[in-house]
């Protein structure tokens, strides 16, 4: 059973910096895109970053040159370092992964979304 789990989040002041971790557990072929998604009260989930495995990464223009993403492959993990945060980054987070492991039959490959169970980000003086 494939899971993604975040750690990290909490309550920080306007200007201050918090450090996202996830990582990717179970039985895992390959780890095509790990990134993150927020979600603020009342609107809809949007992208944050991502990272493939190559290193090409992608940012929401909202968070550039303030968050980096960040992979390391072997750990199957993804990070998320959040700079100059501002009362409107206050969202859940939720980790993303997009990836490969055993079908049902364990003789074929399945790729398939996971998420994580979201960890709150609070900016607020």
């Amino acid at each position: 059973q494939v899971q993604v789990v975040e750690s990290g989040g909490g309550l920080v002041q306007p200007g201050g910096s918090l450090r996202l971790s996830c990582a990717a557990s179970g039985v895992i072929y390959s780890i095509y895109v790990m990134g993150w998604y927020r979600q603020a009260l009342g609107k809809q989930r949007e992208l944050v970053a991502t990272a493939t495995t190559g290193g090409t990464t992608t940012y929401a223009d909202s968070v550039k040159g303030r968050f980096t993403v960040s992979r390391d492959n072997a750990k199957k993990q993804v990070y998320l370092e959040m700079n100059s945060l501002q009362p409107e980054d206050t969202a859940v987070y939720f980790c993303y992964g997009d990836i490969g492991s055993p079908d049902s039959t364990g003789r074929g490959r399945h790729r398939q979304d996971y998420w994580g169970q979201g960890t709150q980000v609070t900016v607020s003086s």
